[in-house]
């Protein structure tokens, strides 16, 4: 059995072993966290010890029989049409995660038998919510268009104010926004983390079925969903680490591609690494299975006084009260901001509904010397721009943002 380490050993990972591409940045993430927030340190210790607390009060009795049903909402955010990805790929996502989680996928025939004694039908089960916060009808899946074309692991894809989609209440529903994250599969928060914050982000290449090699079935959103129910790498971060559950082997680093055979490290022989395991980083046709011990330490968290609990008591499967759905939002029918009529008479319309950080900058309008004749405020997504004191000729209408975009384009006044 492992050793259990108290604080802030269980939850600062080592981090010297950083590599350039990775595929999950969930140690990262907290590791930003605790150094933004420290008392965060306190928080993760307090609820760390909980659960330790509950799985050794329950070491001898059964957790089987009741099924934990989690009210999901899905935050699809695309900046050109073809990242909108559709609801089908959703439901095949959610498909995916009550299949792993279950353990009724056909992959579960693939666990190596030495690990077959312990893999777990975890009993937790993931449906797209029914009623939303205010209880009107949902499909629990929200397309939103972004004028960003693509995020960091920096939270800011949950919020409304930074071009993302702020969450649903945490304590009621499992939030996934699912984005282009580039060259990073996803990442997620652990228990305890703010509110505001909790939930898992998705790289939009391999969210649900795909094509990318290597994550094609939607095993990222199982290894992610993972983490959001506590559990840690099944490396523990750090060379032969602790990922605070019993029944996994200690291995020395995460695996890569499908492994084969018995592979031994940190003296955990005869059995050898759980390559096969879904938190690892093993591809997804070659991950499989959830431990005892994992399905314990994720089912602690939904105990009376744990930080999953209020989940227990959501209303976000329940039929909604109001029928009538909220609209979606429209996308803006082009990506760039645009200027008409051109040549323009008196009037001129600046259209920037791509993109509304630039409503409230400083717009300037220069003649073809580079002379400011005209500087005003842009005060909505579609201004109309009086230009009857211009003199007939060429003239630049130019802004720019703090984080340095900018939009110069010529017209001509008649």
């Amino acid at each position: 059995m492992r050793t259990y380490l108290l604080l802030t050993g269980a939850i600062l990972f080592s981090f010297g072993q950083l590599r350039a591409q990775r595929a999950c940045l969930s140690a990262d993430y907290l590791n930003n966290q605790l150094q933004v927030d420290p008392s965060l340190a306190e928080e993760m210790s307090r609820i760390e010890n909980f659960i330790q607390n509950h799985i050794a009060a329950s070491a001898n009795s059964r957790i089987e029989g009741v099924t934990i049903k989690i009210p999901v909402v899905v935050h699809i955010l695309y900046h050109v049409p073809g990242e909108n990805i559709s609801d089908e790929a959703v439901y095949s996502q959610i498909d995916m995660l009550n299949k792993c989680f279950r353990r009724t996928h056909p992959d579960s025939a693939k666990t190596p038998a030495v690990f077959k004694p312990i893999a777990a039908d975890c009993e937790i089960e993931f449906q797209l919510a029914t009623s939303d916060p205010l209880r009107r009808r949902t499909t629990g899946i929200i397309h939103k268009y972004t004028p960003l074309t693509y995020w960091q692991a920096d939270d800011m894809m949950k919020s409304s104010a930074q071009m993302g989609d702020d969450p649903w209440d945490s304590k009621s529903y499992l939030n996934i926004w699912v984005c282009n994250m580039r060259k990073i599969a996803g990442y997620s928060s652990l228990p305890g983390g703010p509110a505001t914050k909790d939930g898992v982000v998705i790289d939009l290449n391999v969210f649900g079925t795909n094509t990318k090699p290597g994550y094609e079935m939607g095993k990222t959103a199982v290894h992610e969903v993972g983490h959001w129910l506590g559990l840690r790498h099944i490396w523990g971060d750090a060379e032969c680490g602790d990922d605070l559950v019993a029944d996994t082997p200690p291995q020395s680093d995460y695996s890569i591609g499908c492994p084969t055979g018995i592979h031994t490290s940190c003296n955990n022989g005869p059995n050898g690494d759980m390559y096969s395991n879904y938190m690892d980083y093993t591809s997804d046709a070659c991950v499989n299975l959830f431990t005892e011990g994992q399905k314990t330490r994720m089912r602690a968290y939904f105990a009376a006084g744990g930080a999953r609990n209020s989940l227990l008591t959501s209303t976000g499967l329940s039929a909604p009260l109001i029928e009538e759905a909220p609209l979606p939002e429209e996308a803006p029918r082009w990506l760039a901001p645009r200027i008409y009529p051109n040549p323009a008479g008196n009037e001129l319309v600046l259209d920037v509904a791509y993109d509304i950080r630039w409503v409230g900058k400083v717009m300037i309008i220069l003649n073809a010397t580079g002379q400011r004749l005209m500087q005003f405020t842009i005060s909505s997504k579609i201004q109309k721009i009086n230009i009857a004191q211009l003199k007939p000729g060429l003239y630049f209408i130019s802004s720019r943002k703090e984080d340095g975009s900018y939009i110069k384009q010529k017209f001509i006044k008649m």
